[in-house]
């Protein structure tokens, strides 16, 4: 083999793949990160897709250089979150009561991008091969070769897919997974509100739809309904008046009237298990490693959670192995393996537990119950913490 010579080589520059070429680089591993397009340049715009980041996460960005770089007027923590069943049934997490400063951090997808791009760009230390395709991957003993559609070659020890659902890593290396639709789509929108939110999410379970309102800065808020993919449409369809008095009306007029601020959009919602996140020079991070139902918030933070990960295994290996070592790669498949397993099987709980009509006493009943435990809510916020 012959070519540009990595230790690491990550295919897909999204949030978590960015994040972990940068954390490798400020290691001192020799890496390369490939990807399709550059991500955009930011504007006032504000951006449909959302993240709520756990405390956890953002130390991670933080060390890394990124979290600095993001523009505080554009991020909205959350202090208290109140969430409300289909029949009186309520929950409130209080960051004050549980004695932390947040619960979360609310921010758009395009800036932490932009923020992350900007400190690898300033560090130095990551080869950008962007925009790049790969054209072809040949794996040969010990090392991978990544043949780019300009003809560029790339030798790696350790090639990390970090492509997505969709993952072409995941399906080069035979990693087999299963997909479980939930016949639901997710639809998300901005709104400028008449009350101030004063950095509360609100979340609503009903007709086994769920509704949350994320705060952003200012007076504004951003709306994930997860909710029947015909219904989905029907939202879809509605002009921007319209959709904003539908979602009025399903979060109890909480915050007065809307005024949507950008276009909604959908995505399906689906469950992603995947059987192996590693094999021999090869290891699976975010998206293509797992998909959990958004209605905890933490599909992102399951993702940040294998960058950092994986970073530290690579750091601690043995002097004599290498990265793409698999020996190596199973450490951090143990230890992820236990935080995707528990928070795919409490997503996929909850969704189901909501979705059965015949369950409304348990559910609601259970949330008064926890209402009135502050040592269970307090332990439910460390785990959503985390």
């Amino acid at each position: 083999m012959s070519g540009e010579r990595y230790q690491v080589v990550i295919v897909g520059a999204g949030l978590v793949g960015t994040a972990a070429a940068l954390a490798l680089g400020r290691q001192g591993v020799r890496v390369a990160l490939v990807e399709r397009q550059p991500p955009a340049t930011p504007t006032d715009t504000w951006d449909t897709r959302i993240y709520a980041i756990s405390p956890a996460p953002q130390r991670f960005l933080e060390r890394i250089g990124a979290w600095q770089r993001l523009d505080t007027d554009r991020i909205q923590p959350v202090y208290r979150m109140d969430v409300t069943g289909d029949a009186h049934g309520t929950i409130r997490l209080d960051a004050y009561e549980s004695g932390v400063s947040h619960l979360a951090t609310i921010l758009e997808s395009g800036r932490l991008q932009h923020a992350l791009w900007q400190a690898i760009e300033a560090d130095g230390n990551v080869a950008l091969h962007c925009p790049a395709a790969i054209e072809s991957l040949d794996r040969d003993g010990a090392s991978t070769r990544l043949t780019l559609a300009d003809g560029t070659t790339l030798e790696a020890d350790l090639v990390v897919g970090a492509d997505g659902a969709a993952s072409r890593i995941r399906e080069w290396a035979g990693l087999t997974s299963t997909l479980t639709p939930y016949g639901q789509s997710g639809v998300v929108a901005n709104f400028e509100c008449e009350r101030p939110h004063r950095g509360t999410a609100f979340q609503w379970f009903f007709d086994s739809d769920i509704l949350a309102w994320l705060p952003l800065g200012g007076n504004r808020m951003s709306m994930v309904w997860s909710t029947r993919t015909a219904h989905a449409d029907e939202l879809l369809a509605l002009d921007g008046v319209a959709l904003a008095d539908k979602v009025r009306a399903a979060g109890h007029d909480r915050l007065g009237d809307l005024h949507l601020l950008t276009s909604a959009a959908a995505f399906p919602l689906r469950l992603i298990r995947v059987d192996a996140v590693v094999a021999p020079g090869v290891a699976l991070i975010g998206d293509a490693a797992h998909g959990v139902h958004p209605l905890a918030g933490q599909g992102v933070n399951l993702g940040f959670g294998d960058a950092e990960i994986l970073v530290d295994v690579l750091a601690r290996r043995p002097a004599r192995s290498y990265c793409g070592d698999v020996r190596v790669l199973q450490r951090y498949a143990r230890e992820r393996a236990e935080p995707v397993r528990r928070m795919q099987a409490l997503t996929h709980g909850l969704h189901h537990l909501f979705a059965d009509t015949r369950a409304g006493w348990l559910r609601n009943a259970g949330m008064r119950i926890v209402d009135h435990l502050p040592p269970m809510k307090a332990a439910l916020v460390r785990e959503a913490m985390s």
